[in-house]
């Protein structure tokens, strides 16, 4: 089984997606075979959205509209607890508050023998590196300056496996980074 980690706007995802200003360029088999072999995502709370602390009384419902494209099973960390989302494509999101191998293991369950993705920034990814639960990382990186971030590959502790990076696509406005913690 397979987990991956993608970071990417929202706009050049759409774009490259061939919805306005969208093109077929170097981006286009990544992204098509994103989803491919994937039976669920697990997701930061940051990567759903909807602000930090408890669920208010209109709570979040995501940035993807109705039909997120996901289409499949999707697990959110979060502190706060939830009730399930249906939304249209088979996506539903689940809330997890139990921690990161409880919402691997939820997902492996409902990936049925499929791919598990990892969705969202850098904490995420982190928790799971250090963790030692990577076995593939794909970074779409789009610079965007904003003074000041959070370092991906920092503060992994001495037991997580070292990447290896096995592939880059340079596309126009974003480069494709996928490593191995094989």
């Amino acid at each position: 089984m397979q987990l991956t980690e993608w970071l990417l706007p929202l706009k050049a995802f759409r774009e490259m997606q061939g919805e306005e200003g969208g093109e077929v360029n170097a981006s286009t088999p990544i992204v098509e075979g994103w989803f491919d072999n994937v039976g669920a995502t697990v997701m930061g709370r940051n990567m759903f959205g909807g602000g930090p602390g408890p669920w208010g009384a209109d709570p979040w419902m995501g940035f993807w509209g109705d039909d997120p494209p996901y289409h499949h099973p999707v697990f959110i960390l979060t502190h706060h607890p939830r009730d399930p989302v249906q939304m249209q494509g088979g996506t539903t999101f689940h809330f997890v508050t139990d921690g990161i191998e409880s919402a691997l293991r939820q997902a492996r369950d409902a990936a049925s023998g499929k791919d598990v993705s990892l969705g969202g920034g850098p904490s995420t990814a982190r928790a799971y590196m250090a963790a030692g639960l990577l076995d593939e990382m794909l970074i779409s990186l789009v610079p965007v300056f904003l003074g000041a971030g959070t370092r991906l590959f920092d503060n992994l502790g001495d037991g997580s496996r070292r990447p290896q990076q096995v592939e880059v696509v340079e596309a126009p406005r974003v480069t494709h980074l996928r490593y191995s913690f094989g």
